[in-house]
Parts: C-alpha cells; sequence; structure tokens
C-alpha cells in the first residue's frame, strides 16, 4: 500500500480555495522526453512523457490526488497540427503507451498511426490502475488454476463448492492487494480523466480513437461531455447499455459470435484444403472433408491422451501436454484476426494431429498471460476482471450463474466457459464502483457525430451490438466492414481506413450505409498488414473479452 500513499493523501487547500475553485483542477503536464529506449522503436522515434494528478474521487475532487501516466509522439508537421489524438485499445485492462510504443516499432510494418500523426500529436494514457498509472492492478494470481479464466473449464460436473471456494479465495486476494485504487477504476471516473486531460494538452475539444473496450470509453465519455467532442471514432463497438447494465446478456451475444466465427473458420478451411493443409479432409462421415469433424475429434482425443510437448520445440519451454481446454482456450483468442486463422490456428491444428502440442501449448499459455520463461503472469486479466467487477449490474443470487453456465454448456458446443460459470465472480464481488455512468448513452443532434466503425462478422463485439450502440447514441454515423475478425482500421481493408483517415484528418465523414471489404483473405495477408498479427484480447493475457488491436509477436 506504500506505493498508493500519494493517491490517498489528503489536498490540502489555502484558506477560500475550494470556494474560488469551480471544479476540478486541470494539470499542468511538464512533458520531457522519456526514460528509456524502446526496443524496436527507430532511434528517430521520439515520444514525450508526463504524469497528470486528477481527482481520486470526482465527487469529493478536493481530497485526494490519483497520478495518471501519459505518452505522446509529437506531431511530424507541427505547421499542419490538428490537435492531439488520445487512443484507447481495449480491455478492459489494457495499456495504452506500452501498445502506443509497439505501432511505432520496428515489429509492426504497417504502422497504425502512419498517417495520422502526421497531424496529430499522439496521446497515449495508461487508464486508472493500468500499466504505468499508479497502484497499477495485480492480484499476484496463477491465471491458469486461480483466475476468471481457469483450466480446467467449469461445466455441469465441476462441483459447485470447490468452484465457488476457487471464485472466493480469488476475489479474497484481489479486494487484498488491490483495494487502496480499486472503487475508483470505474470507466466514468477515467472519461472524466480525458476530459480534463484534454484541457490540459490545450484543445477546446476531444480527438479520440478507442477500439473495443475503448468505444465504451468513448461512448461514457460523449455522453457525458457532449459538448466538448471532436472527431471520435468508435472501432470494434461494444453495445454500451447492455455491457454495463446486462452483462451476462452480453456476453451470451458474444459467445454465439465466437461460435459463429469458429464455423466460418471450418467452412474456409473445407473450401481451401491447400492452406488448410488438409485438416479435415476425410474426416466426414462419408468420408468428405469435415474440418469441424476433425477439430472435435481432436478435442475429444485430447482430453482421453493430453497431446505431447516435445521439448525442443520452437515455440515453448513449457512442456506441459494439451488438453482439449487448451485447444479451445488457443482457438478462441486466436478467432480474434482473420490473419490468424492459416498462421496459428491451422499450424496448431495439424501439427497436434501429429502428436506435437508445442503451438497449441504456446498459444494457450499465451491466451492465459503465462510467461514460460520467466514462469510469470501477465496481470492484464486481473485487471480486466476488476474494472468491470467494480462497475457492471452483476446479481448476487450465487444459483444464477450455476443455471446460467448449464445454460451456456447446453448452448454452445465449444465456447461455453465464456459466459455463465465464468461470471460467478463477479457475482461475489463485494466492491463498488465510485463515480459508475449507466447511461443513458445519447449524443445530442448540436454536438459532434462519432463514426462507429463495425465489422459484420466480428466474434469480440458482434454486429449487432454496433447498431444498438448506433441507436442509442443518436447522432452517430456506422461504417461497416464485410469481413472476420474483431476491429477493422489499421490494416484490414484500404477502404475503411481512407474513410478513417478522411473523418480523422478532414473532418468528412462517410455516407450514410457506406460499407467497405475485407482485403484480408483466408490464405492471403492484406498487403498492409504483413506482420500486423493483433489482437489478444485486451492483450496478451485476455483474448476472451473485448481487447482492441494488440500485437503478438510469436513464430
Amino acid at each position: 500500500m506504500a506505493a498508493l500513499s500519494a493517491l490517498l493523501a489528503t489536498v490540502a487547500l489555502a484558506p477560500g480555495a475550494a470556494h474560488a475553485q469551480a471544479g476540478p483542477r486541470v494539470p499542468a503536464l511538464d512533458w520531457q522526453p522519456c526514460d528509456t529506449d524502446v526496443e524496436g522503436v527507430p532511434a528517430t522515434v521520439h515520444f514525450e512523457c508526463a504524469t497528470a494528478a486528477v481527482p481520486l474521487d470526482y465527487s469529493h475532487p478536493n481530497r485526494g490526488t490519483y497520478h495518471l501516466a501519459l505518452m505522446k509522439k509529437p506531431a511530424v508537421d507541427a505547421g499542419k497540427r490538428l490537435g492531439s489524438l488520445f487512443v484507447n485499445y481495449g480491455g478492459p485492462g489494457g495499456t495504452a503507451i506500452d501498445d502506443t510504443e509497439l505501432y511505432f516499432s520496428d515489429q509492426v510494418r504497417h504502422q497504425l498511426f502512419s498517417t495520422l500523426n502526421d497531424q496529430y500529436d499522439i496521446v497515449a494514457v495508461d487508464p486508472r490502475g493500468v500499466g504505468r498509472s499508479e497502484g497499477a492492478m495485480d492480484c499476484e494470481a496463477n491465471q491458469i488454476t486461480q483466475g476468471v479464466y481457469s483450466l480446467p473449464f467449469a461445466t455441469p460436473d465441476t462441483d459447485p463448492n470447490t468452484l465457488l471456494s476457487k471464485d472466493q479465495a480469488y476475489v479474497r486476494q484481489c479486494v487484498r492487494k488491490n483495494r487502496a485504487v480499486l472503487p475508483y477504476v470505474t470507466t466514468a471516473n477515467f472519461a472524466r480523466d480525458l476530459d480534463l486531460l484534454r484541457q490540459s494538452v490545450g484543445d477546446k475539444k476531444l480527438n479520440f480513437l478507442g477500439f473495443s473496450y475503448g468505444t465504451f470509453l468513448g461512448s461514457t465519455y460523449a455522453a457525458l461531455f457532449p459538448d466538448n467532442l471532436g472527431r471520435v471514432v468508435l472501432d470494434g463497438p461494444v453495445d454500451a447499455d447492455s455491457y454495463i447494465n446486462r452483462p451476462s446478456k452480453d456476453l451470451q451475444a458474444q459467445t454465439s459470435a465466437f461460435e459463429r466465427e469458429l464455423s466460418r473458420f471450418f467452412a474456409a478451411c473445407a473450401a481451401d484444403q491447400a492452406t488448410c493443409q488438409g485438416f479435415g479432409r476425410g474426416a466426414g462421415a462419408g468420408g468428405e472433408t469435415d474440418p469441424e469433424v476433425a477439430f472435435d475429434a481432436l478435442v475429444a482425443q485430447a482430453d482421453a491422451h493430453p497431446i505431447p510437448v516435445p521439448a525442443g520445440n520452437r515455440y515453448t519451454d513449457d512442456l506441459r501436454p494439451v488438453t482439449g481446454d487448451d485447444i479451445l482456450n488457443a482457438t478462441i483468442g486466436n478467432l480474434y484476426r482473420k490473419e490468424f486463422w492459416a498462421r496459428y490456428i491451422v499450424r496448431d491444428l495439424v501439427a497436434a494431429e501429429n502428436d506435437d502440442g508445442s503451438g497449441m501449448r504456446s498459444d494457450s499459455d499465451y491466451q492465459s498471460g503465462y510467461d514460460p520463461e520467466s514462469g510469470t503472469f501477465d496481470p492484464l486479466t486481473d485487471r480486466y476482471f476488476l474494472i468491470g467487477a467494480v462497475e457492471q449490474r452483476y446479481s448476487s443470487n450465487i444459483q444464477h450463474y450455476f443455471r446460467l453456465g448449464r445454460a451456456s454448456y447446453d448452448s454452445f458446443d465449444h465456447f461455453w466457459f465464456n459466459t455463465g460459470y465464468v461470471e460467478l465472480n463477479y457475482g461475489i464481488f463485494p466492491v463498488r464502483g465510485n463515480g459508475v455512468f449507466r447511461g443513458p448513452f445519447t449524443v445530442p443532434d448540436t454536438a459532434s457525430t462519432p463514426l462507429v466503425v463495425a465489422t459484420t462478422y466480428d466474434p469480440a463485439t458482434p454486429y449487432r451490438g454496433a447498431k444498438s450502440l448506433v441507436r442509442d447514441l443518436g447522432n452517430a454515423r456506422l461504417l461497416t466492414m464485410v469481413g472476420d475478425g474483431h476491429t477493422a482500421y489499421g490494416g484490414e481493408s484500404a477502404c475503411i481506413d481512407e474513410k478513417v483517415d478522411d473523418y480523422l484528418l478532414g473532418g468528412t465523414l462517410p455516407d450514410a450505409g457506406t460499407t467497405c471489404r475485407q482485403d484480408v483473405t483466408f490464405g492471403v495477408t492484406s498487403p498492409y498488414t504483413n506482420s500486423l498479427v493483433a489482437p489478444k484480447a485486451a492483450g496478451a493475457a485476455s483474448g476472451v473479452r473485448i481487447g482492441g488491436p494488440h500485437e503478438r509477436q510469436d513464430g
């Protein structure tokens, strides 16, 4: 708790200061060159860093402060500078600073901001309780045995008391280790932070590019501060009202979308056996090609006889054999991006059929945020859970989650674990969030019009949710990509990139009803992506959830 002493310190005010102060004080930002060089970032790329002191509790803005970490990449063409573009890549719990560094690195040949940074300062802010901001949360949990998505996944055969005890222990550990900051990490509080930071950088309006959960943040800001909206893009949009007020319904829709996306992978695999390396050939009852039959058989085989991971393989030092749950765990994460279908899913399945589980083990560990080299877990899944748990509206009826779990197991053949039993953790969470905003998520006609970018077969944020968000916002414009994967801007479609850039750089909205096609196909990646192989939802640790365009760099 010593690290949070500044966060909890009472701010001493001079006599009369509280009366004179109309609202929260706008932080002064002392931008300085960032302390360290970033591996893979060219020496010609220079970042500036700052710390912002904001109210810990906006209902009592003078009682205490919280410190946010910021980083910016100044606009290349200062003479044409449009202001700042604040970015958030998703989560909840994802870091903005680390990912922004990555997007300017040599590891990503298609740099997300190669055009936007000409005229915008790209500003990344790590949210409350995340990354380099104060009191970054960490339950210090073993995600494979303790965490929300621990393995083996719960089923109707799981002993209810054993599951409840495990979840209670995890929740107690999370609360104990993060108690000081927990109530204050709500999305609405961070939206309020962004409005102060907008003023700190000297912008009259907030320009914002948000992916996935970042669209919930953007929608919250838009509803709270409609008069301060500038050019706002919401890509891979969350159904904001459903996410915060009906999270179980939201997860059921997401799980259905994951099942549909897996079916689309199977169809692509059957139609292009060359790219699919023959997976599923002859697997059908009549000897026909059927990748789904082959997949289900492989999962059942791995449950009965786990697949070995040979020593000396190129992917992982974790030699634990692969179970059926590992296959499902790895696969759901690799459905987030169409580039992953051939690069990872096919690779893993073909190898596993040949008794080599190394790729599958690597991807399952990656999904769980486990680094076998260091033996540590990324805390990102903890942060994902905690931010949602303090603000989403969940029932405290424990039996409710066992009923939901059974219904999910009966409804979803492969990814039942994404809803139902997993939500028991939320139902028993004891901390309520400070400053939560639950809607309505509306934008008046007098405000700037947000651009909502949605993908028809997005597995993480279903397209119907995007349409619901647009209806709720009222003043919003929908831009659609016909295609697969989570989020569209940044190399999936040249058409999408052009429309988004036209809006952010020139203020020109696409015509109502504009639809673009995805350039990425099953066997051929987009010419714009090359190594843009994102995202793991919420980063390396939580591919089951919402997330944004994060990178993965393994083979």
